[in-house]
């Protein structure tokens, strides 16, 4: 059973950081690509980052520059730090663990996390 559990969310003022953690359960942190992904009332959910199993890294354009993904393969973890969040970084934040397996997407998701930016 894959369970992927998100931690950090909450209240951020403009201009502040936040850090957002996934600690994924059963096997899969060693094959899947691990990212995170965000959805804002309203809009579609769109990519905010992930990383392959081997460290390559893929961010969105709204937060490149703002953002880091890194993972722990040790601990089944992956987390995003943000900086210089803006009230459009509002959105539920969506842990997700992906892998292309004989042509289609194994995916999982996690409940995910609130994160309101606002003064």
């Amino acid at each position: 059973q894959v369970q992927l559990v998100e931690s950090g969310g909450g209240l951020v003022q403009p201009g502040g950081s936040l850090r957002l953690s996934c600690a994924a359960s059963g096997s899969i942190f060693s094959t899947h690509t691990m990212g995170w992904y965000r959805q804002a009332p309203g809009k579609q959910r769109e990519l905010v980052a992930t990383m392959t199993t081997s460290g390559s890294t893929n961010y969105g354009d709204s937060v490149k520059g703002r953002s880091t993904i890194s993972r722990d393969n040790a601990k089944n973890t992956v987390d995003l730090q943000m900086t210089n969040l803006q009230p459009e970084d509002t959105a539920v934040y969506y842990c997700n663990a992906k892998r292309l397996l004989y042509g289609n997407w194994n995916m999982y998701w996690g409940q995910g996390t609130q994160v309101t930016v606002s003064s």
